[in-house]
């Protein structure tokens, strides 16, 4: 059986030797380096019968079942990056499960890029999204406050926004007096996919009446 992935490829200055490589190859997923949660190091997950590497998005690296990560050239940064498809992608949603390890060299001769394919465009995992995040701060200076509201994934940014417009036209002149002692704001960010559990569906129901719902239930100390 041809094994494409296994050709001998350039290797810059310090890189292991193609004997050492190959031996690395051998060793790394039978003596995996676990993963574990929180790590800013990159990971190792399975694309197909590809292993490929991933960075993980800082703050949304906790898990237990989702964190986001991107897809990233083994040999980072690397010119060809973008032919072979690992540039211009979204964070993903990757399932903790399908997570080998923290990455070792020996990985890369068993990427996609190694057999000169480029990254399929179903990697098996969902885009993560972004989300709006209503939260009451206390107007002391201080960070302390709560979240009132998550709504998210948002599939296109253009709803994201559309719905942050309303949102912010809702709160005006009412950022004060919703929470007593905190000023209500909409903050635009990155969806916390392993806190999925956490959110509304923005698709289900109006953004504006589920924040009256969620304002409604609020109670402050």
């Amino acid at each position: 059986m041809k094994r494409p992935f296994l050709r001998r490829r350039g290797h810059a200055s310090g890189a292991l030797s193609p004997e050492d490589q190959f031996h690395a190859t051998l060793t790394a997923p039978r003596n995996p380096e676990l993963w574990a949660p929180g790590s800013a190091r990159d990971i190792v997950v399975r694309v197909g019968p590809f292993f490929e590497r991933a960075h993980t998005r800082p703050g949304d690296d906790h898990g237990p079942d989702l964190i986001a990560v991107a897809l990233v050239h083994p040999d980072t940064p690397y010119a060809g990056a973008r032919r072979l498809g690992y540039t211009g992608r979204d964070w993903l949603c990757c399932k903790t499960t399908s997570i080998l390890g923290f990455w070792q060299p020996g990985y890369a001769m068993l990427t996609h890029a190694a057999a000169g394919l480029p990254l399929p465009d179903d990697v098996g995992m969902a885009p993560a999204h972004y989300a709006l995040y209503i939260e009451a701060r206390k107007r002391d200076g201080s960070l302390d406050g709560f979240t009132l509201l998550r709504l998210g994934p948002y599939t296109q940014t253009r709803h994201a926004q559309q719905d942050y417009d309303r949102l912010t036209a809702a709160l005006d002149g009412r950022e004060t007096t919703l929470a007593p002692g905190h000023r209500v704001s909409v903050r635009f960010g990155p969806l916390d996919v392993s806190d999925h559990k956490l959110f509304a569906d923005p698709y289900e129901a109006d953004a504006v009446a589920l924040l009256a719902a969620a304002v409604e239930g609020v109670t402050v100390k």
